[in-house]
């Protein structure tokens, strides 16, 4: 969607509900229309005076998906052509090998392609399989995994080939796909990145890309597809209705057999498509950059680095352990946030001074900075400026304050403080800490300091408080 406006386009977007789009960056940009795809409500006025349909679409969350996918596809090819759209854009997947029983998904997805061509509305089919991308299915199971499992039993799949792409790469050819084909072309490309792999091999690539140890695979040929769908339920927080049909679309190899696409959206001069490891790199990055497409990317200002946008499902982005505390403070804002500014340094944490020390002693024992930098001014913070062992991520005066752990952690985490107000316009300390654990000793770290998070965190909150509502 920031793509289209950004080119210059103006857009329409379809949703069942348009409450879950009304706190995204761009709601207030496009034309937002209820309907269902699935009972046809509401797609004529969607298509009424569209040229171009990008149908993202599918139902992998349910049982039923296949059906729901064939009806909802008839009811969009049928709409398009009663209103004169010149081009239905597919983001389908890749084409069931020929000769080889072809999962549900896979000819689900088949069957789509199949229906938008056949319409009366040209058709661009982009074929995909494995994008890499946060908030990705496919990407978001091999994170899980990868950083879960430092040994695992694998099943026969994962040495099955796969050709991934990356989600810039992907939008690249959907925002071309308005004005880089002909309108009366109508067929399917196979679009997939440089490198071909294996499943364990991006296992592998995913470890070394976020600095964890190369992973154990101990392979074994009798885990079947409906246990490896289990397996991967268990590990993993993505739900079992979407990984089991992913699970035995993985049983196929999943390679690109044409590159038809180049001819009509060249490969970017001195830039070839993205490969694994930078795609990789780029999903896992958590700010906005101008061209990353991530979980955080455009998250709105205030925003911590965990929220995701409101359209995203809740298992996507890796696992993000929070501690959330909030008090009503009487006292005006001013003054509390004159409190949470001057935090630190000589006037400690608030909370549990010996456990402060101790993290402190500890960090540099291990050859971090521990609590010995102290801060520049004792009353005033910039961004970018150290802050005992923590660095300052982002400030707005008189409303929040976010700081980035700088101490020798198994992963990374956040602490923010807020000043708000609530419904009867009181005054309101919230204060969040945040932490994205890597590999398994992530986890573990997190776990074995959770029960310190009363003490330390809780007392923080509320001696803030107290020192705001007497000072």
């Amino acid at each position: 969607m920031p793509r289209l406006l950004t080119a210059g386009h103006q857009v329409r977007c379809l949703t069942r509900s348009a409450r879950r789009l009304r706190d995204v960056p761009w709601a207030a940009r496009v034309t937002v229309v209820e309907g269902d795809l699935t009972s046809g409500a509401g797609l004529a006025a969607a298509c009424e005076g569209v040229d171009v349909i990008f149908y993202l679409v599918h139902a992998l969350d349910r049982a039923d998906f296949s059906d729901v996918d064939r009806r909802s596809a008839t009811n969009l090819a049928g709409a398009a052509a009663a209103a004169g759209v010149r081009r239905i854009v597919y983001l389908g997947g890749p084409v069931p090998t020929a000769g080889e029983p072809a999962s549900a998904h896979l000819r689900s997805r088949d069957e789509v392609a199949r229906i938008l061509l056949d319409g009366e509305v040209a058709a661009v089919v982009l074929r995909a399989a494995v994008i890499i991308g946060s908030g990705s299915a496919s990407f978001e199971m091999l994170r899980y995994l990868t950083e879960r499992l430092p040994v695992m039993v694998t099943p026969r799949w994962v040495q099955n080939r796969i050709q991934p792409i990356a989600i810039r790469d992907v939008l690249r050819y959907l925002v071309a796909s308005v004005e880089g084909f002909p309108f009366r072309l109508n067929r399917s490309f196979d679009i997939g990145g440089p490198d071909v792999l294996t499943y364990a091999e991006m296992m592998q690539r995913y470890a070394r890309v976020v600095g964890l140890p190369r992973r154990t695979l101990l392979p074994v040929r009798a885990l079947a597809p409906g246990l490896s769908a289990h397996w991967v339920g268990l590990v993993t927080p993505v739900p079992g209705s979407i990984a089991r049909p992913l699970v035995a679309s993985l049983l196929h190899e999943a390679i690109c057999h044409e590159h038809d696409i180049a001819e009509f959206v060249p490969d970017p001069p001195g830039h070839p498509l993205t490969g694994v490891d930078l795609a990789m790199t780029l999903a896992l990055r958590k700010i906005q950059d101008g061209e990353v497409e991530t979980r955080w990317a455009n998250a709105s200002l205030y925003g911590a680095p965990s929220d995701p946008l409101p359209s995203d499902p809740d298992w996507c982005g890796g696992t993000v352990y929070t501690d959330d505390r909030a008090r009503p403070v009487a006292a005006e804002p001013r003054r509390l946030w004159r409190v949470i500014e001057a935090i630190g340094g000589e006037h400690g944490w608030h909370s549990f001074p010996l456990a402060w020390w101790v993290r402190g002693w500890l960090d540099r024992a291990v050859g971090g900075v521990g609590l010995r930098r102290g801060r520049r001014d004792p009353h005033r913070l910039q961004v970018g400026e150290a802050l005992d062992f923590w660095r300052v991520e982002e400030i707005i005066p008189g409303e929040l304050l976010r700081l980035r752990a700088e101490m020798k952690l198994p992963g990374r985490a956040w602490l923010e403080m807020r000043v708000t107000r609530d419904e009867q316009g009181r005054t309101r300390f919230e204060q969040r800490a945040v932490f994205l654990p890597r590999g398994l000793a992530g986890h573990a770290y997190w776990w074995s300091v959770a029960p310190l998070h009363v003490l330390v965190f809780g007392g923080m909150a509320r001696n803030i408080v107290r020192a705001a509502e007497s000072g």
